[in-house]
């Protein structure tokens, strides 16, 4: 058996500072990798799990989240080569959502840059870039170096998000607005020193949400808190099978499920641009060069060849990696369901899809193709799906300043 002293080569996939606490609320010991790191699927069922984040607050581990320090007299220089967006324009104590792209203008990963000081950002990521980073950092004087183990993350979300951290003692969390970052201190369970944490009204729900970011050695404290208030909140850990749910709900595109690095494709044709995944209000041509700039413009001024939209399905068997018709024959294809759900919550069959022209318009149709098993008997569907606007779940409390009391 390991143990936390076992030599890291004896430990296949570390563990999070906040791995003891959430093991205590487990029943399924349901795990999955994500960066190195073991983390929970499942704690206790996945639709008890998904209505804590719509209906009350949630508690997901955030730490494995990639984290990288970028600081230095050309940092901001930097960012703005490497992504796609204008980040001259954040300012310190924001945040904000950007992409970055090899020279084909295809996409490589999406990540979230806090603007921390006038010369200091933190790039977080879903997965380890730092080879493509260094090598697009060449001439600029800036240092880049990854400090995930350095920082504990937990994401807070759900409607009643603000009250808990209130009640937990963060004063005047009400006040920071959407993709606004700041720093609070919260009272240290059993006395001692406040905990000080740096909290952004960020999230991948689509939902009221914050994030916490603290040192590791807070985690358990920073835990205890939270779910000591939440006890008689319905407040309760989530996993990622939860999260995928609400993150489908809220448009959002996940790597690897959605789109594949263009570092990572083996098949021509395989790698997405922003263009492509409906991320081209990412892009500013205006900023000056970044990698990927040239492609994106000559894209930009061709008709779309295919795009990723939103689909709204009949029936209520979700349409998981189905491919897409243009008619109910199915004799020609029209794209794939990327990822898809029946959601509790809009009381709608929902999916994304790479679908190709015309059939990107809303309003358009198109036909899934859903194979269902009854009692290990297969059954082929053919079911018509309508192209619709996305986010598909966009409650106004999510943008809410100061957010209501629920």
């Amino acid at each position: 058996m390991l143990t936390e002293t076992a030599p890291h080569y004896r430990q296949p996939l570390l563990r999070t500072p906040f791995y003891e606490r959430q093991r205590e609320y487990s029943q399924l010991d349901s795990f999955v990798p994500w960066a190195g790191y073991s983390t929970f699927d499942v704690f206790t069922g996945v639709e008890q799990e998904y209505f804590a984040v719509r209906n009350a607050s949630s508690l997901y581990d955030l730490t494995p989240m990639v984290k990288y320090r970028i600081a230095g007299p050309d940092a901001l220089r930097f960012l703005n080569r490497l992504c796609t967006r204008d980040l001259g324009k954040l300012a310190p104590g924001r945040v904000s959502y950007t992409v970055w792209c090899d020279d084909a203008g295809k996409i490589i990963d999406d990540g979230t840059v806090f603007c921390i000081a006038p010369q200091e950002y933190r790039l977080c990521t879903a997965e380890r870039q730092l080879d493509w980073f260094e090598a697009s950092a060449i001439g600029f004087d800036v240092e880049i170096r990854e400090i995930t183990e350095e920082v504990a993350a937990l994401a807070v979300q759900g409607p009643s998000s603000a009250k808990l951290l209130r009640g937990a003692g963060l004063g005047g969390i009400e006040r920071l607005k959407p993709f606004e970052h700041g720093q609070f201190s919260m009272p240290r369970t059993g006395g001692g020193a406040p905990i000080t944490l740096m909290v952004s009204r960020t999230g991948f729900t689509g939902d009221l949400g914050y994030e916490l970011w603290m040192q590791p050695q807070d985690a358990e404290s920073v835990w205890d808190a939270l779910m000591d208030y939440g006890r008689t909140r319905a407040v309760r850990p989530i996993g990622s099978k939860a999260l995928n749910m609400v993150r489908i709900e809220a448009g959002f595109l996940l790597p690897n499920v959605d789109f594949v690095s263009a570092a990572h494709t083996l098949y021509l044709g395989t790698e997405r641009s922003p263009i492509e995944l409906g991320l081209a209000w990412l892009i500013d041509y205006k900023k000056g060069h970044f990698t990927g700039r040239r492609a994106l413009l000559a894209e930009s001024a061709r008709p779309p060849k295919r795009q990723l939209v939103g689909l709204d399905i009949e029936g209520t068997k979700p349409a998981h990696n189905a491919l897409v018709y243009t008619d109910r024959s199915g004799r020609k294809e029209a794209g794939s369901v990327t990822s898809a759900l029946w959601s509790p919550t809009c009381k709608r069959n929902l999916a994304l899809a790479i679908v190709d022209a015309p059939f990107i318009e809303v309003g358009s149709t198109v036909w899934a193709e859903i194979y269902l098993s009854r009692e290990l008997v297969w059954e082929r569907r053919m079911v018509r799906a309508r192209v619709v606007e996305r986010p598909f779940f966009a409650p106004p409390r999510r943008r809410a300043t100061p957010p209501a009391d629920f």
